[in-house]
Formats: C-alpha cells, sequence, structure tokens
C-alpha cells in the first residue's frame, strides 16, 4: 500500500473511532466530511447543549508526532471559516458552538481516543466578541 493510502485509511479509521466515542459520549453526529468547497469539518454534532465543530487527528500510537501537534493556527482558521458556512447553510447562527479536538491513537486495529471538548478559545482568532461561542 502507498504511504499516502495508508494515511488515507489509517485517517478513515480514526475518524470512525471519534465517531463512535462522540456517539457514546451522548452526542448526535449530524455530518461527517461536512465540504464546503476547499473547506472541511470531520465530525458535526450535537453535545450537551452545544453545536460542536470536531477536529480529529489520528497518528500512530508509538509514533513520532501527536496529533495536538497538527491543530495548527492556520487550521484554526479554517475551521472557523468551515464552521461559518455550515451555521450560514443551516441558519444556526444563534446556536451556541464549541470547537473540539479528537486525538485517535492507532496501532493496528486498536485505536485509543482523547477528548478535548472546547480545544481552543475563538476570541484569539476573531481578535474579541461577545462570546467564545460565536463564531462570527
Amino acid at each position: 500500500m502507498l504511504k499516502r493510502d495508508a494515511a488515507r485509511e489509517r485517517g478513515r479509521k480514526g475518524e470512525d473511532a471519534a465517531a463512535a466515542f462522540l456517539q457514546r459520549a451522548g452526542a448526535t453526529v449530524l455530518a461527517r466530511n461536512w465540504r464546503s468547497g476547499p473547506l472541511e469539518v470531520d465530525i458535526i454534532c450535537l453535545h450537551e447543549g452545544f453545536l460542536v465543530f470536531a477536529e480529529v487527528k489520528t497518528r500512530e500510537k508509538n509514533g513520532m508526532t501527536r496529533p495536538d501537534e497538527a491543530l495548527t493556527p492556520a487550521k484554526k482558521d479554517k475551521l472557523l471559516r468551515a464552521a461559518r458556512l455550515y451555521l450560514l447553510e443551516h441558519d444556526a447562527w444563534d446556536a451556541p458552538c464549541r470547537f473540539d479536538l479528537v486525538c485517535v491513537y492507532c496501532a493496528g486495529e486498536l485505536c485509543e481516543v482523547e477528548h478535548y471538548p472546547h480545544a481552543f478559545d475563538l476570541t484569539d482568532l476573531m481578535g474579541g466578541g461577545d462570546a467564545a461561542w460565536q463564531p462570527w
């Protein structure tokens, strides 16, 4: 298998594990791999009264890098832009929102999941705002 294909397969497996984890935690998954042009959100769900935009990062369990290292400022900005488009398309501007990070560590077929609700504060990206959950 090519390296790129292996990475895609690992990513798919990680997203499956993340979605299952969130559902077991009481979330209702609304969309997976939601896209608008070049922007994408891995998982969008309802959880504990929030509309959650979840970014999933998957790595090998004993790999050289941690999944959370891939949540860069540029990636956060893309998530914010994607969330804005989702809220616009679904007329959901009044919904309380949060951005979660789901880190998945895989070893063979086994995956461990770490969930970080409210993984980042939007005021850093927005330069202020009425509340941290308002992504506009």
